[in-house]
């Protein structure tokens, strides 16, 4: 494997020398840039396009979420972790929603982390998993019940579903299926009718639940992470 290039983003410099000092110690890793508030992260992204950004999910300036959702809309190619203490559900939720490549607590162990990082370099999405419970918002009505609706839907729906819980726009999900855009929005008005929901967050949720029972009843993932293999 290449070198793996990382850019790394915490509001706090006692984690970035941390980080820095782990990976440059390690062999096949670069650190290109670190960073001390969302602004800076997202210009060292777009000017040094690196393999990986570590970002801490709360910085001054720009979030976690927030890079996050500009990197998606500036189809950016690095791929994003963030680095938590913790992680809320709707923090999980949304980084899920969003398309991150993986959520790592900073407890982790220094070797975890590094293979971690080898597997997301790898194309492998890392994110801790979701209970059915967590995976949809309480206000947001019947878990069980919009789940039995999942088989109401067409395996286009199925497909633009699973396409939307992998952090796409419309715009690329129309290109993935070489479809227009106006049709991707006819699909998912008719998703969220079907399903009882108003949002593609909550959809992006259900789509990782499904997914994820479907990887437990297949066996062989990283204790306490869902791991997903990019598709081309």
């Amino acid at each position: 494997m290449d070198c793996i290039r990382v850019v790394i983003a915490d509001r706090h410099p006692v984690v970035l020398q941390g980080l820095i000092r782990l990976l440059e110690a390690q062999s096949g890793f670069e650190v290109v840039a670190c960073c001390g508030d969302g602004a800076n992260c997202i210009e060292a992204i777009r000017n040094l396009v690196p393999d990986i950004a570590i970002l801490d999910i709360s910085m001054p300036g720009l979030s976690g979420l927030e890079i996050l959702s500009i990197a998606n809309a500036e189809s950016l190619a690095t791929r994003l972790v963030f680095f938590a203490a913790s992680v809320d559900e709707h923090e999980l939720v949304m980084s899920a929603a969003g398309g991150a490549y993986g959520v790592i607590l900073k407890d982790v162990a220094p070797e975890m982390l590094v293979q971690f990082l080898q597997q997301i370099a790898a194309g492998q999405r890392l994110l801790p998993r979701l209970s059915p419970e967590q995976a949809v918002p309480r206000e947001q009505g019947n878990v069980a019940i919009r789940e039995n609706a999942l088989a109401v839907l067409t395996d286009r729906e199925r497909q633009i579903m699973r396409l939307v819980s992998e952090g796409l726009s419309n715009k690329a999900i129309g290109r993935r299926l070489n479809i227009a855009d106006g049709t991707i929005k006819v699909h998912l008005h008719n998703i969220y009718q079907k399903l009882e929901i108003n949002n593609r967050t909550v959809l992006a949720a259900l789509a990782i639940s499904q997914n994820d029972r479907q990887s437990v009843a297949h066996g062989d993932q990283v204790p306490g992470l869902a791991g997903v293999e990019e598709r081309s």
